[in-house]
Protein backbone atom coordinates (compact mmCIF):
# COMPACT_ATOMS: atom_id res chain seq x y z
CA UNK A 1 0.00 0.00 0.00
CA UNK A 2 1.30 3.58 -0.77
CA UNK A 3 2.56 5.61 2.13
CA UNK A 4 1.78 9.06 2.01
CA UNK A 5 5.35 10.50 2.02
CA UNK A 6 5.09 13.91 4.19
CA UNK A 7 8.29 15.20 1.84
CA UNK A 8 5.12 15.70 -1.02
CA UNK A 9 3.60 18.33 1.09
CA UNK A 10 7.12 20.33 0.86
CA UNK A 11 6.14 20.80 -2.71
CA UNK A 12 3.55 23.44 -1.44
CA UNK A 13 6.15 25.65 -0.21
CA UNK A 14 7.65 28.37 -2.21
CA UNK A 15 11.32 28.35 -2.86
CA UNK A 16 12.29 31.15 -1.65
CA UNK A 17 10.64 30.84 1.97
CA UNK A 18 12.94 27.87 2.66
CA UNK A 19 16.03 30.06 2.11
CA UNK A 20 14.91 32.73 4.35
CA UNK A 21 16.99 33.18 7.46
CA UNK A 22 15.69 34.55 11.20
CA UNK A 23 16.72 37.57 11.58
CA UNK A 24 17.12 38.51 15.10
CA UNK A 25 18.54 41.87 14.82
CA UNK A 26 16.02 43.84 13.21
CA UNK A 27 13.29 43.99 15.74
CA UNK A 28 13.76 43.52 19.73
CA UNK A 29 10.29 41.52 19.75
CA UNK A 30 7.54 40.14 17.68
CA UNK A 31 3.89 40.26 18.85
CA UNK A 32 2.60 36.96 20.23
CA UNK A 33 0.30 37.56 17.28
CA UNK A 34 2.18 35.90 15.13
CA UNK A 35 0.54 32.77 15.68
CA UNK A 36 -2.77 33.17 14.29
CA UNK A 37 -4.67 29.81 14.90
CA UNK A 38 -3.35 28.02 17.80
CA UNK A 39 -4.50 28.83 21.32
CA UNK A 40 -2.04 26.87 23.63
CA UNK A 41 1.00 28.61 22.52
CA UNK A 42 2.64 31.58 21.21
CA UNK A 43 6.55 32.60 20.92
CA UNK A 44 8.18 36.07 21.31
CA UNK A 45 11.54 36.83 19.77
CA UNK A 46 13.86 39.25 20.99
CA UNK A 47 17.57 39.90 20.04
CA UNK A 48 19.47 37.06 21.90
CA UNK A 49 16.81 34.85 22.80
CA UNK A 50 13.02 33.38 22.25
CA UNK A 51 10.39 33.08 24.78
CA UNK A 52 8.20 29.86 24.12
CA UNK A 53 4.95 30.54 26.24
CA UNK A 54 2.95 27.32 26.58
CA UNK A 55 -0.86 27.13 28.07
CA UNK A 56 -1.13 23.22 28.52
CA UNK A 57 -4.36 23.44 30.37
CA UNK A 58 -6.77 24.51 27.31
CA UNK A 59 -5.60 28.01 27.08
CA UNK A 60 -4.98 29.42 30.76
CA UNK A 61 -3.26 32.40 30.81
CA UNK A 62 -2.61 32.11 34.59
CA UNK A 63 -1.14 28.53 34.33
CA UNK A 64 1.39 29.45 31.30
CA UNK A 65 4.81 28.29 31.28
CA UNK A 66 7.56 30.10 29.59
CA UNK A 67 10.65 28.53 28.16
CA UNK A 68 13.77 30.65 27.16
CA UNK A 69 15.71 29.45 24.06
CA UNK A 70 18.97 30.88 23.16
CA UNK A 71 21.51 30.06 21.19
CA UNK A 72 24.51 31.54 23.63
CA UNK A 73 22.75 30.85 27.17
CA UNK A 74 24.84 33.54 28.69
CA UNK A 75 22.50 36.42 27.07
CA UNK A 76 19.62 35.29 28.48
CA UNK A 77 17.96 37.40 31.06
CA UNK A 78 19.61 37.60 34.62
CA UNK A 79 17.08 35.67 36.69
CA UNK A 80 15.45 33.60 34.72
CA UNK A 81 14.92 30.13 36.28
CA UNK A 82 17.57 27.74 35.08
CA UNK A 83 14.99 24.96 34.67
CA UNK A 84 13.63 27.05 31.50
CA UNK A 85 16.34 27.68 29.79
CA UNK A 86 17.20 25.33 26.72
CA UNK A 87 20.26 25.88 24.52
CA UNK A 88 18.80 26.04 20.88
CA UNK A 89 19.11 24.36 18.11
CA UNK A 90 18.12 20.75 19.82
CA UNK A 91 20.34 18.25 18.98
CA UNK A 92 19.07 15.17 20.63
CA UNK A 93 14.94 14.55 21.96
CA UNK A 94 12.30 12.48 23.06
CA UNK A 95 8.88 12.94 22.21
CA UNK A 96 5.98 11.07 23.09
CA UNK A 97 3.15 10.83 20.70
CA UNK A 98 3.31 9.49 17.44
CA UNK A 99 1.45 12.90 16.43
CA UNK A 100 5.22 14.68 16.68
CA UNK A 101 6.61 12.03 14.31
CA UNK A 102 5.83 13.98 11.06
CA UNK A 103 6.72 17.17 12.59
CA UNK A 104 10.04 16.49 13.03
CA UNK A 105 10.09 15.12 9.69
CA UNK A 106 8.73 18.05 7.95
CA UNK A 107 11.94 19.68 9.73
CA UNK A 108 14.37 17.21 8.24
CA UNK A 109 15.18 16.42 12.52
CA UNK A 110 14.02 12.70 12.68
CA UNK A 111 17.48 11.87 13.11
CA UNK A 112 17.45 13.75 16.24
CA UNK A 113 14.76 11.44 17.89
CA UNK A 114 16.68 9.67 20.54
CA UNK A 115 13.85 7.47 22.26
CA UNK A 116 9.78 7.11 22.03
CA UNK A 117 7.64 4.87 24.59
CA UNK A 118 5.74 1.98 22.51
CA UNK A 119 7.55 2.27 19.59
CA UNK A 120 5.46 -0.12 17.71
CA UNK A 121 2.86 2.74 17.08
CA UNK A 122 5.15 4.84 14.96
CA UNK A 123 4.05 4.41 11.46
CA UNK A 124 6.55 6.60 9.54
CA UNK A 125 8.74 4.06 6.93
CA UNK A 126 11.74 7.11 7.01
CA UNK A 127 11.39 6.97 11.23
CA UNK A 128 10.94 3.05 11.07
CA UNK A 129 14.36 2.56 9.79
CA UNK A 130 15.76 4.88 12.01
CA UNK A 131 14.44 2.39 15.09
CA UNK A 132 15.49 -0.64 13.18
CA UNK A 133 18.76 0.42 12.61
CA UNK A 134 18.57 0.97 16.51
CA UNK A 135 18.84 4.93 16.70
CA UNK A 136 15.65 5.34 18.55
CA UNK A 137 15.60 3.50 21.98
CA UNK A 138 12.47 2.13 23.26
CA UNK A 139 10.76 3.61 26.75
CA UNK A 140 7.77 1.63 28.05
CA UNK A 141 4.81 2.97 27.82
CA UNK A 142 3.16 6.83 28.07
CA UNK A 143 2.16 6.60 32.11
CA UNK A 144 5.44 4.09 33.05
CA UNK A 145 8.41 5.20 30.86
CA UNK A 146 11.96 3.79 31.39
CA UNK A 147 13.50 6.33 33.08
CA UNK A 148 16.84 4.29 33.51
CA UNK A 149 17.09 4.25 29.74
CA UNK A 150 15.88 7.85 29.69
CA UNK A 151 18.01 9.30 31.66
CA UNK A 152 21.27 7.02 30.24
CA UNK A 153 19.76 8.97 26.74
CA UNK A 154 19.55 12.05 28.54
CA UNK A 155 18.11 14.13 26.23
CA UNK A 156 18.10 18.21 26.37
CA UNK A 157 14.14 17.74 25.96
CA UNK A 158 11.85 15.49 25.93
CA UNK A 159 8.45 16.87 24.91
CA UNK A 160 5.30 15.32 26.92
CA UNK A 161 1.37 15.16 26.22
CA UNK A 162 0.43 18.45 28.58
CA UNK A 163 -2.15 17.10 31.44
CA UNK A 164 -3.43 17.72 34.69
CA UNK A 165 -2.50 14.52 36.23
CA UNK A 166 1.23 14.94 37.97
CA UNK A 167 3.36 12.47 36.37
CA UNK A 168 5.94 11.73 39.04
CA UNK A 169 8.34 9.63 36.55
CA UNK A 170 8.30 13.19 34.76
CA UNK A 171 9.31 15.38 37.83
CA UNK A 172 11.95 12.59 38.66
CA UNK A 173 13.37 13.45 35.29
CA UNK A 174 13.20 17.10 35.37
CA UNK A 175 15.61 16.84 38.41
CA UNK A 176 18.01 15.17 35.85
CA UNK A 177 18.36 18.36 33.95
CA UNK A 178 16.20 17.04 31.39
CA UNK A 179 13.48 19.53 30.19
CA UNK A 180 10.49 18.50 30.23
CA UNK A 181 8.17 20.85 27.92
CA UNK A 182 4.34 19.77 27.63
CA UNK A 183 3.08 19.80 23.94
CA UNK A 184 -0.72 20.55 24.12
CA UNK A 185 -1.59 20.28 20.05
CA UNK A 186 -4.02 18.13 21.04
CA UNK A 187 -6.20 20.33 22.93
CA UNK A 188 -6.41 23.22 19.82
CA UNK A 189 -10.21 23.09 19.10
CA UNK A 190 -9.17 24.00 15.32
CA UNK A 191 -7.73 22.37 12.13
CA UNK A 192 -4.90 25.21 11.39
CA UNK A 193 -4.74 25.76 15.08
CA UNK A 194 -3.78 22.25 15.85
CA UNK A 195 -0.82 22.00 12.37
CA UNK A 196 0.54 25.54 13.86
CA UNK A 197 2.37 23.85 16.33
CA UNK A 198 5.00 22.59 14.04
CA UNK A 199 6.00 26.42 14.83
CA UNK A 200 6.81 25.09 18.01
CA UNK A 201 9.22 22.75 17.03
CA UNK A 202 10.36 24.59 14.73
CA UNK A 203 11.41 27.39 17.60
CA UNK A 204 12.90 24.22 19.50
CA UNK A 205 15.31 23.20 16.59
CA UNK A 206 16.39 27.21 15.10
CA UNK A 207 14.24 26.53 11.81
CA UNK A 208 11.76 29.30 12.71
CA UNK A 209 11.77 30.09 8.71
CA UNK A 210 11.42 26.67 7.69
CA UNK A 211 8.46 25.68 10.40
CA UNK A 212 6.48 28.81 8.88
CA UNK A 213 6.81 28.38 5.15
CA UNK A 214 5.68 24.65 5.77
CA UNK A 215 2.50 25.77 8.00
CA UNK A 216 2.13 28.75 5.29
CA UNK A 217 1.89 25.72 2.69
CA UNK A 218 -0.26 23.79 4.77
CA UNK A 219 -2.62 26.93 5.46
CA UNK A 220 -2.74 27.91 2.02
CA UNK A 221 -4.54 24.71 1.07
CA UNK A 222 -6.54 23.95 3.47
CA UNK A 223 -8.53 27.56 2.92
CA UNK A 224 -7.89 26.72 -0.81
CA UNK A 225 -10.01 24.01 -0.13
CA UNK A 226 -12.45 25.08 2.58
CA UNK A 227 -13.07 28.17 -0.03
CA UNK A 228 -14.29 25.44 -2.70
CA UNK A 229 -16.61 23.80 -0.44
CA UNK A 230 -18.27 27.43 0.45
CA UNK A 231 -19.31 26.79 -3.28
CA UNK A 232 -21.66 23.53 -2.61
CA UNK A 233 -25.33 24.36 -2.97
CA UNK A 234 -26.10 22.12 0.05
CA UNK A 235 -24.94 21.17 3.24
CA UNK A 236 -25.63 17.21 3.60
CA UNK A 237 -26.44 16.08 7.26
CA UNK A 238 -23.64 14.35 9.30
CA UNK A 239 -23.86 11.56 11.79
CA UNK A 240 -20.86 11.08 13.75
CA UNK A 241 -19.29 8.35 16.50
CA UNK A 242 -20.19 5.01 17.36
CA UNK A 243 -21.38 3.71 20.23
CA UNK A 244 -18.99 2.16 23.08
CA UNK A 245 -20.71 -0.14 25.66
CA UNK A 246 -23.80 1.67 26.23
CA UNK A 247 -23.02 5.40 25.52
CA UNK A 248 -22.78 7.03 22.09
CA UNK A 249 -19.04 8.90 21.72
CA UNK A 250 -19.09 11.88 19.59
CA UNK A 251 -17.56 15.13 18.97
CA UNK A 252 -19.28 18.10 20.43
CA UNK A 253 -20.15 21.37 18.75
CA UNK A 254 -17.00 23.77 19.36
CA UNK A 255 -14.53 20.60 18.85
CA UNK A 256 -11.61 19.38 16.51
CA UNK A 257 -13.81 17.32 14.31
CA UNK A 258 -16.52 19.24 14.30
CA UNK A 259 -14.84 22.45 13.20
CA UNK A 260 -13.90 19.75 9.99
CA UNK A 261 -17.32 19.41 9.53
CA UNK A 262 -17.96 22.64 9.17
CA UNK A 263 -15.01 23.77 7.07
CA UNK A 264 -16.63 21.18 4.55
CA UNK A 265 -19.66 22.84 4.31
CA UNK A 266 -21.75 20.57 5.85
CA UNK A 267 -24.52 20.46 8.42
CA UNK A 268 -23.37 18.54 11.54
CA UNK A 269 -26.20 17.52 13.48
CA UNK A 270 -25.13 18.83 16.73
CA UNK A 271 -22.91 21.66 16.29
CA UNK A 272 -24.03 23.75 18.41
CA UNK A 273 -23.98 21.67 21.63
CA UNK A 274 -21.08 23.48 23.95
CA UNK A 275 -17.97 21.60 24.54
CA UNK A 276 -14.37 21.31 22.48
CA UNK A 277 -14.08 17.02 23.67
CA UNK A 278 -16.87 14.54 23.05
CA UNK A 279 -20.71 14.15 24.21
CA UNK A 280 -22.11 11.34 25.66
CA UNK A 281 -25.54 9.87 24.64
CA UNK A 282 -27.86 7.10 24.41
CA UNK A 283 -28.77 5.25 21.74
CA UNK A 284 -31.98 7.03 21.34
CA UNK A 285 -30.79 10.27 21.96
CA UNK A 286 -28.25 10.09 18.61
CA UNK A 287 -31.21 8.32 16.69
CA UNK A 288 -33.98 10.75 17.29
CA UNK A 289 -31.11 13.25 15.56
CA UNK A 290 -29.42 11.21 13.21
CA UNK A 291 -31.61 8.51 11.82
CA UNK A 292 -32.20 10.15 8.74
CA UNK A 293 -28.62 11.93 8.10
CA UNK A 294 -26.63 11.96 4.62
CA UNK A 295 -23.57 10.41 6.19
CA UNK A 296 -22.33 8.78 8.61
CA UNK A 297 -18.39 9.80 9.45
CA UNK A 298 -15.99 7.92 11.57
CA UNK A 299 -17.95 5.50 13.31
CA UNK A 300 -14.78 4.54 15.45
CA UNK A 301 -12.28 1.77 14.73
CA UNK A 302 -14.94 -0.38 12.46
CA UNK A 303 -13.35 -1.19 8.66
CA UNK A 304 -16.47 -2.54 7.53
CA UNK A 305 -20.18 -2.41 7.09
CA UNK A 306 -20.83 -6.19 8.74
CA UNK A 307 -18.65 -5.19 11.52
CA UNK A 308 -20.21 -2.33 12.45
CA UNK A 309 -23.62 -3.99 12.31
CA UNK A 310 -22.53 -7.22 14.55
CA UNK A 311 -21.20 -4.84 16.68
CA UNK A 312 -24.87 -3.34 17.34
CA UNK A 313 -27.99 -4.64 15.30
CA UNK A 314 -29.53 -1.30 15.67
CA UNK A 315 -27.01 0.81 13.85
CA UNK A 316 -29.52 -0.78 11.03
CA UNK A 317 -31.89 2.05 11.40
CA UNK A 318 -29.74 4.94 10.56
CA UNK A 319 -30.36 5.90 6.80
CA UNK A 320 -26.63 6.05 6.27
CA UNK A 321 -26.19 2.85 7.51
CA UNK A 322 -28.93 1.56 4.79
CA UNK A 323 -27.87 3.64 1.94
CA UNK A 324 -24.07 2.76 2.21
CA UNK A 325 -23.17 6.38 3.32
CA UNK A 326 -20.66 5.34 6.13
CA UNK A 327 -16.79 6.35 5.75
CA UNK A 328 -14.23 5.37 7.81
CA UNK A 329 -10.19 6.88 8.58
CA UNK A 330 -9.53 3.65 10.47
CA UNK A 331 -8.90 1.50 7.26
CA UNK A 332 -5.85 3.59 5.75
CA UNK A 333 -3.32 1.85 7.98
CA UNK A 334 0.46 1.41 7.88
CA UNK A 335 2.61 -2.06 7.20
CA UNK A 336 2.64 -1.84 10.86
CA UNK A 337 -1.18 -1.68 11.91
CA UNK A 338 -1.26 1.46 12.96
CA UNK A 339 -4.28 3.72 11.61
CA UNK A 340 -2.39 6.74 9.53
CA UNK A 341 -4.67 9.13 10.67
CA UNK A 342 -4.28 9.68 14.17
CA UNK A 343 -0.38 10.04 13.40
CA UNK A 344 -0.50 12.39 10.13
CA UNK A 345 -4.09 13.82 10.58
CA UNK A 346 -2.61 16.85 13.21
CA UNK A 347 -0.08 18.02 10.48
CA UNK A 348 -2.23 17.51 7.59
CA UNK A 349 -5.48 18.72 7.91
CA UNK A 350 -5.13 19.94 4.19
CA UNK A 351 -5.77 16.44 3.48
CA UNK A 352 -8.77 15.57 5.92
CA UNK A 353 -10.67 18.73 4.73
CA UNK A 354 -10.45 17.77 0.88
CA UNK A 355 -11.30 13.91 1.88
CA UNK A 356 -14.03 15.09 3.26
CA UNK A 357 -15.07 17.59 1.08
CA UNK A 358 -14.88 15.15 -1.86
CA UNK A 359 -17.08 12.80 -0.12
CA UNK A 360 -19.55 14.40 0.93
CA UNK A 361 -19.58 17.50 -2.23
CA UNK A 362 -17.66 14.90 -4.95
CA UNK A 363 -18.19 17.28 -7.92
CA UNK A 364 -16.03 20.07 -5.84
CA UNK A 365 -13.31 18.00 -6.42
CA UNK A 366 -12.75 15.83 -9.64
CA UNK A 367 -10.14 13.40 -10.13
CA UNK A 368 -9.10 13.59 -6.19
CA UNK A 369 -8.73 10.62 -4.51
CA UNK A 370 -9.38 10.37 -0.47
CA UNK A 371 -6.51 9.30 1.14
CA UNK A 372 -7.86 8.68 5.06
CA UNK A 373 -11.52 9.02 4.79
CA UNK A 374 -13.11 5.75 2.91
CA UNK A 375 -16.40 3.99 2.55
CA UNK A 376 -17.02 1.39 4.31
CA UNK A 377 -18.19 -1.88 2.39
Amino acid sequence: MRYLKLSLLLSFIVFYQSCKQFDKTKRDIISNDSIKYAKNFSIQYFNDYKKIIIRPFSGTEERSLEFILAKDISKVPEGTDPDMIIKIPVKNIVVTSTTHIPMLELLNEENSLKGFPNLKYISSASTRKLIEAGMIRELGNDENLNTETLLDLNPQVLVSIASDVPNPVLENIAKAGIRIVPDADWLEQTPLGRAEWIRFFGALYDKDALADSIFIAIEKEYLKVRNIAKTAKEKPTILSGVMTKDIWYLPAGESYMANFFKDAHTDYLWAETPGTGSLSLNFENVLETGQNAHYWISPGHYTSLEALRDANRHYVRFNAFTSDRVYSFATTTSPQGGVLFYELAPVQPQIVLKDLVKTVHPELLPGYEPYFLKQLK
